[in-house]
């Protein structure tokens, strides 16, 4: 139980282990969690070290397993996960994973080219099918037909030229084609047509007619034709859409730049017959071996998708023991070899209540290993500041987590953890209290706590999602005190519960009530029972427009002081367990002494100032108690302090408000006032009294010459955990100069402080106000229509409120008063008492390595 409220005792120790025995040790602390090892190679490179090849070895199998993941993921198959956590296997076993994963990758990327192939035959011969399919309608149909079907003029213009060409001489021939159709021909012969026909991206055809014109100078015909269909793509299961032109064309030169530019834009080319034959020839062949491929691609994804569901069945585990097995290799990296390369040597934080659990891993180990020698753990003194380590479970880790969201608790402080478990939803609660928007706060926070566990293993990389269910508890604890605080408000919706009847009886008719707008609530002159409502407020404040501001107003800023004050001086004491535990005297008499008067003169007063006059002021009292005989608690603060005379109080009031204030006022100012030189000077002289003593008293004897050989003879230098003084080796100067500006800190951050908890009540009217603000300008609006007509507009209108009541006033308003609740912990509560210069306990642990997907960089304590 101790160890929730101050870190745990570490101890470095130092630990033996025979080579033959030390996988399956490290294996064992693996699976415990509890020994953080440091790096006793610190300069001798990654690649140079004992284990490198192992190491590679197991990046390489993970490698193949992230292959194999990828695959499977691709065909979307499930992969089994049990949720257990196999043991690390044994060195031997090394081979045997090796040798499975290279089966399976290979028979996994053979199966994978063969497809690919096929499916490239099969595309090709899909290609060709269509080809032979529109080339047949093309040569089908009519010269005449064909040179109006075309979509550009000037391709119809120049088939009719090509058309004429053929049975005409060369003179006409050069005048209809130009001279380089003329080179193009053999001089005195018919000419002839050629054409070449095959398939291009849909997107990159209109490209490619305008280059086919351009570069062939209008001398060829295009027709082309959609493939409705889209094709697979082999190279990466893409679906495009491509179609099938045929180009005519005359003469060889013709053909090569027509031909290049098919390759320039990526169109593939297929042999066509000239004969309508042997086009029907082609085709029937082609038809046979698209259903031979079909058969064969069928059967190789079978085959492939029986590989996947096998190989799925064993990823996770697969996994778990290489990460396992990497992790223990790379902490033998760790570890140094004796002289007689025998035996591994290790360094270690451990826990000390964890020694005993730790000795008997160490044993499973050996005796698991067959080895006969037992492995040797050594504490060891040291002067280093041990790691910090906190032992938290589901419903503290949260809590935890914000702590060390500030910085890590220097070793053996005060831990804020515990506190914070109820003064964070608490001070949340009083900027957020309603218990509508608490109630939906509670339930999320429920609902997540209640579905933990499949929430936990869905794992999503949603960080924003993760941030809420990590804290879920304090989600739900901080709906639950916002019900609470709502309920001391009474405001749910900016509505009020008429739970007990009100206490307050208004004389005035409902006419009155309902038109006059600057009624207010007043004891003289209505009838009010003189009792205080059973709990919380009197409902009818809520009805009172007039001054239920001024009320409320007066009500949560006072609060707020209160609060603030009470959690200021619980900081100040929980300063006093850590100088007690660390023996700091010198800081218990210095330090928290003057600190505690400070703030208990001059704040602490102030909070009694308010009950004082809750207590004995009323509208119902006589003068000089009356309410209007009532100071000002911030005009007699600032009177006080500034040691002023108060003003003349209205006739018949008195200007104090019990008898001698003036004097416990001047005397409560002067001692603190005297509580800061106390601060500012007391520590430093007497640590330089102490020096001055010990080096009377030492040098004769020992020889000692400097102010860390007197510290540390004399037992002022503290040992290596965090929380002691360390002023043994600092200079008198430095002391002084640190020591003035603690105290002028703590003098102001106390009245700074102070004013900062006024933001609950800033927020808390800021809360209240905007989900009254929704009411009247949003849902009221829906009950102004009456009969069907008004239930439509009231469904539509309190949709619309309810997304902006979850938006803004829980989602926005949440987050924005999560913030100053943190802020108040950080800064106004634990800057009394909390250092936070320590470093996180990281142990070996094989849960926390998988946890984060099989990383095993350690934090080195060095």
């Amino acid at each position: 139980m101790g160890s929730l409220f101050r870190s745990e005792e570490m101890t470095l120790c130092q630990l033996f282990l025979q080579s033959e025995a030390a996988y399956a040790c490290v294996s064992e602390l693996g699976e415990l969690g509890l020994v953080q090892f440091r790096d006793l190679n610190p300069d001798v490179n990654a690649f140079q070290r004992k284990f490198v090849n192992e190491v590679r070895r197991c990046d390489e199998m993970e490698r193949k397993l992230r292959y194999l993941e990828k695959e499977i993921k691709k065909d979307g198959i499930p992969m089994l996960d049990t949720g257990e956590s196999p043991e690390a296997p044994q060195p031997r076993e090394m081979i045997d994973l090796e040798a499975t994963f290279e089966k399976l990758e290979n028979e996994l990327r053979e199966v994978n080219q063969n497809a690919e192939a096929l499916k490239r035959n099969f595309l090709e011969l899909t290609e060709l099918k269509h080809i032979l399919r529109k080339t047949q309608v093309f040569f089908d149909e009519a010269v005449p037909s064909i040179s109006y079907n075309t979509t550009s003029h000037y391709s119809r213009k120049k088939w009719r030229y090509l058309q004429m060409a053929e049975n005409q001489n060369e003179d006409e021939q050069a005048q209809l084609l130009g001279e380089e159709g003329v080179r193009a021909s053999q001089p005195g012969q018919n000419l002839k047509l050629g054409f070449v026909a095959g398939v291009i991206l849909r997107e990159k055809l209109p490209a490619f007619e305008r280059m086919l014109w351009r570069a062939c100078r209008g001398n060829v015909f295009l027709r082309q034709a959609m493939i409705e269909s889209p094709l697979e793509d082999p190279s990466n299961g893409d679906q495009v859409y491509k179609s099938v032109f045929i180009i005519f064309f005359q003469g060889d030169q013709l053909k090569t730049r027509v031909k290049k530019i098919c390759e320039g834009f990526r169109a593939t080319l297929y042999p066509c017959p000239e004969a309508p034959a042997d086009r029907r020839e082609m085709a029937m062949g082609v038809m046979t071996r698209i259903e031979d491929l079909n058969t064969v691609l069928g059967q190789t994804q079978d085959h492939r998708h029986r590989v996947l569901v096998a190989a799925a069945k064993n990823l996770k585990n697969w996994f778990v023991k290489v990460r396992k097995i990497k992790a223990i290799y790379h902490t033998l990296n760790l570890f140094n070899l004796d002289v007689t390369q025998k035996c591994l040597i290790a360094e270690c934080w451990v826990p000390v209540l964890d020694i005993e659990t730790i000795q008997l891993a160490l044993r499973r180990g050996t005796e698991r290993s067959g080895s006969a020698v037992p492995p040797i753990l050594n504490r060891m003194q040291t002067f280093e500041n041990p790691p910090t380590y906190n032992r938290t479970n589901k419903f503290t880790k949260a809590f935890q987590a914000l702590i060390d969201a500030y910085g890590v608790a220097t070793y053996r402080e005060m831990n804020p953890a515990p506190y914070t478990i109820i003064t964070f939803p608490f001070l949340f609660a009083v900027m957020f209290g309603d218990l509508g928007h608490g109630a939906i706060m509670a339930l999320f926070g429920l609902w997540m706590i209640r579905k933990e566990k499949g929430l936990a293993a869905q794992k999503t990389d949603n960080e924003i999602w993760n941030i809420f269910f990590g804290g879920r508890y304090i989600i739900f604890l901080m709906g639950v005190f916002s019900m609470y605080t709502g309920l001391i408000y009474n405001d749910i919706f900016s509505k009020s519960l008429n739970i007990f009847g009100s206490h307050w009886e208004v004389h005035y008719n409902r006419s009155t009530v309902a038109s006059n707008k600057f009624l207010q609530l007043n004891p003289e002159t209505n009838d009010y029972s003189g009792t205080p409502y059973p709990f919380g407020m009197d409902p009818v404040w809520q009805v009172a427009n007039a001054n239920k501001i001024i009320f409320q107003n007066a009500y949560k800023m006072k609060i707020s002081i209160i609060f603030g004050v009470i959690h200021m001086i619980f900081g100040v004491v929980m300063s006093w367990h850590n100088h007690t535990y660390f023996k700091n005297r010198l800081s218990l008499l210095y330090e928290f002494i003057p600190q505690m008067l400070f703030l208990i003169l001059l704040f602490f007063y102030m909070v009694l100032l308010m009950f004082i006059k809750w207590n004995r002021y009323a509208a119902t009292n006589e003068a000089p108690y009356s309410a209007s005989c009532a100071p000002s608690i911030l005009i007699t603060f600032i009177d006080m302090v500034l040691f002023n005379t108060p003003k003349q109080p209205p006739q018949g009031c008195e200007s104090y408000m019990f008898g001698g204030q003036a004097f416990f006022q001047k005397l409560f100012v002067l001692g603190a006032f005297a509580c800061i030189p106390v601060m500012l000077l007391g520590k430093p002289i007497q640590i330089m009294k102490q020096r001055k003593q010990a080096n009377e008293e030492v040098q004769p004897i020992t020889g000692a010459t400097s102010d860390a050989e007197v510290g540390m003879s004399n037992g002022l230098g503290g040992h290596g955990g965090g929380g002691g003084d360390h002023h043994d080796e600092e200079e008198i100067s430095e002391i002084f100069i640190h020591q003035g500006i603690h105290t002028i800190e703590y003098v102001l951050g106390s009245v700074s402080h102070t004013a900062s908890y006024l933001r609950l009540w800033a927020l808390s009217l800021a809360h209240a106000q905007l989900a009254e603000v929704l009411w009247q300008m949003v849902l009221r609006i829906g009950l102004t229509h009456e009969g069907w007509f008004g239930g439509v507009v009231l469904t539509i209108v309190f949709a619309f409120w309810a997304v902006l009541t979850v938006g803004i006033l829980v989602l926005m308003e949440g987050l924005s008063a999560f913030l100053h609740t943190l802020r108040l912990h950080w800064v106004e509560f634990q800057s009394k008492f909390y250092q936070g210069q320590g470093y996180a306990f990281q142990p070996f642990s094989f849960d926390a390595i998988i946890e984060n997907g099989g990383s095993t960089n350690q934090t080195e304590a060095d």
